[in-house]
Parts: C-alpha cells; structure tokens; sequence
C-alpha cells in the first residue's frame, strides 16, 4: 500500500482558508453529534526550548478517517533559526485496515484551521458591521487569524500589539500586501483595543495583555493562545462582564483554556457558559442577539478540526498529484 508524504509546500498547494471554515463547521457540529471519538489532549512542556508540545487524535464517523497530529510551538524560532514558531506533522489512517495514507505537515494545517475556527465565531458573533481588529502577537497564526477573519467580514484595520515589537514591520508588510488591509503598529495594548470591533489574542502568555477596562459594548473577543494550563491571555474579569461565553469544547477549556483562568479565579462558573460553538451551528442556541453584546469564544484546539482538514489536503493532494508516494508497509 502507499503512503503519501506532503511536506509544508505540498500543503500550502492544497489548503484553502475558505475551504478549511466549512470543513470546521461541519467538524464541530460532528463533535456536538456524537459523532467523534476524541480522546484528551496530551501535552509536554520543554522549558529549556522554550517550547510546548501537544498530540491530538480523532476518529470521525462522519468521514470515517482516524487522525494523529504531533503540534509544537517553539517560541525562538524565527529568531534563532529560519523556521517557523508551529511545527509538526499530521498522520492520515485508513480506518478500514490501519494503512497509513498520508503524512502531512502539521504546521500549516494547525495554523489554518485554528484561523478558520477563529473566523467561524466571527461569523456567528461578531458583529455584521465589524471593521477593526485589535490583534495580540504577530506571528504566524496572528496572519492567518486575519486571513480568516477576512473571508467572513469585511476588516479594514488591523491595530496590532505584540511583546516583541521587532515582529511587528514584516507582519505589517505581510498582511498589507496580501490582505489590502492596513495595519497599525500599537505600542500598548489599549492602543491596540481602542476602536476595535474584533479582538483576537495569539500569544503564549502566562500574564494577561488585557483587562477588563479596554473591552467596550459590542466587542468579540477570540481567545486562541491559551490551550495549556498556565497560559492566560485576557483578564479573567472579562469573562464576568461577557454576555456570551462560548467554548469550543466546555470540558477542553475548562481544563486547559482560558474558561479555565475564568473559572479558578471565581469570576464564573461553568453554568454561566453560554454554549458551546457547535450548539449555535446546529441552531440549539442563538449567536449574537444584538449590537450591545460582549461575546468571548476560547478556543482550545480539537482533534477533529485536523480531521476534517487533512482529509480535504489529502484528497486534493491525489487528484493534483502533489506529494511523494512510496511503500510504508
């Protein structure tokens, strides 16, 4: 039987952002079926490398594939090396028999379908009118938060804030070539908040950028970077003054997402968790019911978005002859 090898490249040729937010949706609304098994993440720290490690794993019923990604995040890199922050590999199964199908880079589809989940709460709970985007981190998945966000609302203004300022001019350079869109270097984060419809945070932080005070009537706020206990991102205070919280999947976020940062200080509790985004897909809970509104979606990561997404690489791959083929077994 033979396998199929696509490196970063070969994926890059076979991934499309649009393409990725309906393959999550359908995802998530799967998770919210009963349809996944999707067992806990495992996660390893390595302090010496700055870098966090974690393996997530799926079998969808609905595409009847079984998934396996490897995903680190080593914090130096592009700085100590040429290679980009996210690295990884995703494996592909054939549930029938355990052939292995494909080996893919993990990289490029992590950063891809965690924009596209970004830009799926948007959708849903930013409002219509949105315009400006205050962003947290300018790293990779920072650009394809916006290249998500792009496709689901029409942003004009990007208002970026990062801790490593020296990031910020290729970033800046990057998403106003690719996107049309202008991006504003802040020096603070409230400079970063001020006037945003969207705010979308994408760091590893263990201190919070932003509290309680920079969040104004109206706001959504995606919580991307926190998927590991100890990291937090945003005052736990906002999600007291949130009118919706919303979670990828309740127990993940209570466990490793920024819910959890929320949840241990007292500020909420679980009942007070809106939904999860899968319930508000499906139509059992509604999305943004007015303009006033403060919604928060956490998201932490599932298997099933890999899922769906390395199966979409996987059969553009074949049908475009990308990739290298040989005999695993």
């Amino acid at each position: 039987m033979e396998t199929l090898l696509l490196s970063r490249k070969d994926v890059a040729a076979a991934i499309d952002m649009r393409d990725v937010i309906e393959g999550v949706k359908q995802g998530y609304m799967a998770y919210q079926n009963g349809s996944l098994d999707q067992p806990p993440v495992v996660s390893m720290v390595m302090p010496k490398n700055h870098a966090d490690c974690d393996v997530k794993c799926c079998y969808n019923q609905e595409n009847d594939a079984m998934t396996v990604k490897v995903a680190a995040l080593f914090e130096d890199n592009g700085v100590i090396n040429d290679l980009p922050k996210m690295m990884g590999s995703v494996l592909l199964y054939d549930s029938k028999d355990g052939n292995l199908l494909a080996i893919m880079d993990g990289g490029l589809i992590t950063g891809t379908r965690t924009g596209a989940a970004g830009a799926v709460s948007c959708e849903l709970f930013s409002r219509k009118d949105s315009k400006v985007v205050a962003m947290f981190g300018g790293g990779g998945q920072a650009r394809l938060q916006i290249k998500g966000i792009k496709c689901v609302r029409d942003i004009q203004q990007v208002r970026v804030f990062s801790r490593y300022p020296q990031e910020l001019p290729k970033y800046k350079e990057d998403i106003e070539k690719e996107l049309g869109i202008e991006v504003v270097i802040c020096e603070t984060p409230a400079e970063a908040m001020d006037g945003a419809d969207i705010a979308v945070s994408t760091t590893p932080t263990a201190d919070f950028m932003a509290d309680v005070s920079l969040v104004k009537p109206g706001m959504h706020i995606v919580a991307v970077g926190a998927d590991m206990p100890g990291k937090n991102e945003w005052d736990p205070e906002i999600f007291g003054k949130a009118d919706k919280v919303i979670c990828d999947s309740i127990p993940q976020c209570l466990e490793r997402g920024e819910t959890r940062n929320a949840v241990m200080t007292g500020i909420i509790s679980e009942k007070d968790i809106f939904a999860e985004i899968g319930e508000v897909l499906l139509g059992n809970k509604p999305s943004r019911e007015s303009d006033d509104e403060i919604t928060v979606f956490d998201t932490t990561g599932m298997g099933v978005q890999d899922n769906v997404t390395a199966v979409a690489v996987y059969e553009y791959a074949k049908r475009s002859g990308l990739g290298q083929r040989f005999e695993f077994i």
